[in-house]
């Protein structure tokens, strides 16, 4: 019997050794696990704002400007001498132009680029007649006495022999009221008109 009671509490202290053994084995390994890491979460991307569309009304904006001083300066274009005095401030540039060429195998409108058959008509309004220095007039112009505004000089392309009767300009005149006014405000345009320079009754 004794031998069965020691044999039984020898048993049973091993089955109580066996079950602490089982409980503390995991602190027997003072290495904790490996953290895992984990992906952080994508920051979603922020929402646009709602007034995000206001950069496209500015550039709708500047678009805009340059359109309007691209229509300005048709209109400017178009209209050449609005700044001259009536009539000829609506007078029409191209027919000018074209008018002028009866003119220019005798006159040049240059600055300083002297003179032709004729005289250069650059300052020819609020000049002298019959003055600039280095063309030879004929007697009548030199003799004359006034001032070449657009009036005159309208007249006179009419017809130079009947406006001043002795001059030695070889021409028959423009007949047609619009050539005229064209003529001449294209010749006010490119001869440095001041109206500044005009006499009072002008």
């Amino acid at each position: 019997m004794k031998i069965y009671h020691s044999t039984a509490i020898a048993a049973a202290s091993l089955l109580a050794l066996a079950a602490c053994g089982k409980q503390d084995a995991p602190a027997s390994d003072p290495t904790p696990p490996a953290a895992t890491e984990t992906p952080a979460a994508e920051t979603p991307a922020a929402a646009p704002a709602e007034t995000a569309p206001a950069p496209a009304a500015e550039t709708d904006t500047a678009a805009a400007t340059p359109a309007a001083d691209t229509s300005a300066a048709i209109a400017d274009a178009a209209s050449p001498f609005a700044d001259l005095p009536a009539p000829y401030n609506t007078a029409d540039y191209n027919r000018g132009r074209r008018t002028f060429k009866l003119c220019q195998s005798c006159h040049i409108l240059k600055e300083g680029g002297g003179n032709l058959v004729g005289p250069n008509l650059y300052g020819l309004f609020g000049r002298e007649a019959g003055s600039l220095e280095g063309f030879a007039y004929s007697p009548a112009l030199q003799e004359a006495d006034f001032i070449w505004t657009p009036d005159k000089v309208d007249h006179w392309l009419e017809n130079p022999n009947t406006f001043l009767a002795g001059n030695r300009m070889t021409f028959a005149g423009v007949r047609k009221p619009e050539d005229r006014v064209a003529v001449v405000a294209y010749l006010m345009s490119e001869t440095g008109y001041d109206a500044s320079k005009m006499p009072a009754d002008e």
